[in-house]
């Protein structure tokens, strides 16, 4: 799939984003920049699961870029493979076949 639906959490403001991040485009969350690598979602017989392979780096203050998270996520196990990073949280909710023109929704 090319596109992959994910969720972010800013631990500090509490506010949460959907949005979505084409395959090999990167996307900015806060300070940090994912790319999506792969995005892969199981056949309709199966039971519903959606997977993608994430590389998140996060940029300081002082310039230098540091790796942050890298590995598969899954929808239905966000705490399988975790992204462990003290202000944000970032997890997958859905692979697609296309985006929905940057489709942005935020919560309180």
């Amino acid at each position: 799939m090319p596109v992959a639906l994910l969720q972010g959490l800013d631990k500090v403001t509490a506010r949460t984003s959907t949005f979505e991040a084409k395959v090999g485009e990167p996307v900015s969350f806060g300070q940090l920049t994912i790319v999506v690598k792969a995005c892969q979602k199981a056949s309709p017989i199966d039971p519903p699961e959606s997977a993608a392979f994430l590389d998140a780096q996060e940029k300081r203050s002082d310039g230098t870029v540091v790796p942050v998270f890298q590995g598969w996520m899954f929808a239905s196990s966000p705490a399988l493979s975790a992204m462990e990073h003290p202000v944000y949280d970032v997890w997958v909710k859905d692979c697609r076949k296309s985006d929905s023109k940057a489709r942005s929704s935020s919560k309180q």
